[in-house]
């Protein structure tokens, strides 16, 4: 079975396709589901705190890349 990435895994690296540059909206998307995702993990009967970690650290990365798309939009 190959091993495949998840559209939402790449969606903070994923460029516009008609500017080169990562898109604003989706970059903030990505976060927020992020952020969501670790909140339900932690909301759990069974706490998940090594995933809920990783759910943070992928907000972050989406939330840096949000920085450096609206640094280069002004």
């Amino acid at each position: 079975m190959a091993h495949r990435i998840p559209a939402r895994a790449s969606a903070a690296r994923t460029p516009s396709p008609t500017t080169g540059t990562p898109d604003p909206i989706r970059l903030h998307a990505a976060a927020h589901n992020a952020l969501s995702t670790a909140l339900h993990h932690l909301c759990q009967s069974h706490l998940d705190v090594p995933s809920a970690r990783r759910k943070v650290a992928q907000a972050l990365a989406a939330l840096r890349g949000l920085d450096t798309a609206l640094s280069l939009e002004g």
